[in-house]
């Protein structure tokens, strides 16, 4: 029985066990959405394409399942793009739908006609323009295993029109096999032995975690090595959750002007270090010509080797899945004590060096409120973050202990992607409790998704900072322009108890500190969707905290 493209979309998105789909329907992808209305697969309406792809985004980190967004041809396109690339720098499996104009008229610059593949085509791990209605179901296939395999991260598909309507006899392919795509998931037994070996000779050895530690889902693994191993555990921004905050071993958030006092003494000191499934970008390293001085042995475990001992120097390359590369590691015979280091880890571990807030004179202090609402929710709740100064202290003072309970956008720094990413989450865990931490700049890039967290009766509660300005910009201005600040106040922020009112959600305001705790208690108790706007010092800074 022959189908048409659109329904080949359907059926396709039915064997790879799609339930979700978030998207904005346009001409260009008007007979997709016409097939999926007897589907089955739920579809979330967003406001704007880029909430869309974050919200897949979201849904795709809670779940550990690829995230499947759609948007028409052009602008709705177009308007994808931040979110993809969100989803490559921080490896979320994604596939991107969109709708094209008819294979006639590509090229012509007819009406929202865009080339999305050749847009994207820097940050996606593949993109397809569909040109043969037989080739639909092969790239299907072919999309969700590049997005969930190896290292993980967004492919794209572009349907024409005249590809929507035209017929084919479906089969859609039991397996798959790419020529040049095979992903190396187990690391090579004679650098694991090496490892082990250099590992036995050190004194001051550290364990750095980032987001492959997650995506692995390495976590029995990581905290198996680490006691056995004996060495102190620090996470990068997007390894939050990996290693629980709580356990004795861990050091929290590193960094070197974001992070927390005793993984940057940790990684000054330390002398041999394995980092698993990082990039080790800026963000975490500082300036790289003095990171990590003291380490005569760098081990990098990643399962895409292009990103080995791209930004630090290292000694032993291991590529290969985290989880699959600590059974290896596991696997050989050792054990090791190292007391000295562990008690001077334990006295870093007891000096709090400033929260890097203000003088709490003219608004409340982050890390009381980050700490707080740390310390009133379950280990099991999902924080997603904006981008921005309450990122870093939420990072820093919020005590993660489980995996795939921290969403924000790491790489690209992308602020909106806290509301749809919450969303997501919501959809892809209904059981879980949801919150979002964000700022009064962030928050107004996407916050026109209330009305979809309205529309799909979400529960979120919303924690927004609000300091009136621009606050990581200003603080950067008050670092390197001598204080001159420019474009960051933010004069015409509009009353946020009323915003939240007006899409139907109860909101409070926050200006006193006796009243943070009886707030976050009403906050948390509501059944629905609620926001608490917490009035913060506009001059609270996240660097240099230790110098405060």
């Amino acid at each position: 029985m022959k189908i048409n493209g659109a329904a080949c979309m359907v059926k396709s998105l039915q064997a790879e066990g799609v339930e979700v789909l978030f998207g904005y329907p346009g001409g260009a992808n008007l007979f997709l959405y016409d097939a999926l209305i007897q589907s089955g697969i739920r579809q979330v309406l967003v406001r704007n394409e880029q909430g869309a792809a974050h919200a897949a985004s979201g849904y795709s980190r809670v779940t550990g399942k690829t995230g499947v967004c759609m948007a028409t041809s052009g602008p709705g396109a177009t308007n994808l793009i931040t979110g993809i690339a969100t989803a490559y720098m921080d490896s979320i499996p994604m596939v991107a739908i969109t709708g094209q104009v008819g294979t006639d008229l590509i090229g012509k610059d007819v009406f929202q006609e865009v080339d999305i593949t050749g847009a994207t085509e820097p940050f996606t791990k593949n993109n397809y323009l569909v040109k043969d209605i037989k080739d639909l179901p092969r790239i299907f296939k072919e999309a969700f295993h590049i997005a969930s395999t190896g290292r993980p991260g967004p492919v794209l598909i572009d349907i024409p029109k005249d590809i929507q309507k035209a017929t084919l006899d479906f089969q859609y392919p039991e397996t798959i096999d790419l020529r040049g795509y095979k992903p190396t998931t187990k690391g090579h037994p004679r650098q694991i032995k090496k490892a082990v070996t250099a590992m036995m000779e050190s004194r001051k050895p550290m364990i750095i975690v980032g987001g492959g530690g997650v995506i692995a889902n390495a976590t029995e693994e990581l905290i198996a090595f680490a006691e056995r191993m004996q060495a102190p555990v620090a996470t990068t921004l997007m390894g939050i959750g990996a290693f629980p905050s709580s356990h004795p071993l861990s050091l929290g958030m590193l960094g070197w002007d974001h992070g927390v006092y005793p993984a940057k003494q940790a990684v000054a000191e330390a002398d041999f270090l394995i980092v698993m499934g990082s990039r080790m970008a800026d963000r975490s390293t500082g300036k790289r010509e003095e990171f990590a001085q003291s380490a005569h042995t760098v081990v990098h475990i990643d399962v895409d080797p292009a990103e080995i001992g791209k930004n630090i120097d290292i000694n032993i390359p291991i590529v290969g899945d985290i989880k699959k590369t600590l059974q290896g590691l596991l696997a050989q015979e050792f054990h090791r004590e190292n007391p000295e280091w562990i008690q001077q880890i334990n006295k870093w571990k007891e000096v709090t060096k400033g929260t890097g807030a203000g003088d709490g004179v003219n608004g409340l202090d982050p890390m009381q409120i980050i700490k707080t609402l740390s310390r009133k929710t379950s280990n099991d709740t999902i924080v997603a973050t904006d981008v921005g100064q309450h990122q870093i202290w939420t990072g820093r003072y919020y005590g993660f202990e489980q995996p795939r309970t921290f969403l924000t956008s790491g790489g690209l720094g992308t602020m909106g992607y806290g509301l749809p990413a919450a969303i997501g989450a919501k959809i892809g865990q209904p059981d879980k409790q949801v919150a979002l931490i964000t700022g009064d700049g962030s928050f107004q890039m996407n916050l026109t998704e209330l009305a979809t967290a309205a529309q799909e009766g979400l529960s979120i509660k919303i924690i927004l900072l609000n300091n009136s300005c621009l606050g990581m910009v200003r603080e950067l201005q008050e670092h390197n322009c001598e204080k001159r600040y420019t474009q960051t106040t933010l004069k015409g922020n509009p009353d946020f108890v009323k915003l939240a009112e007006a899409y139907g959600f109860p909101a409070i305001r926050v200006s006193q500190s006796d009243e943070i705790d009886d707030a976050i208690d009403k906050l948390l108790s509501h059944e629905g969707t609620m926001v608490a706007e917490f009035i913060i010092d506009p001059v609270s800074n996240v660097i240099p905290a230790e110098k405060r």
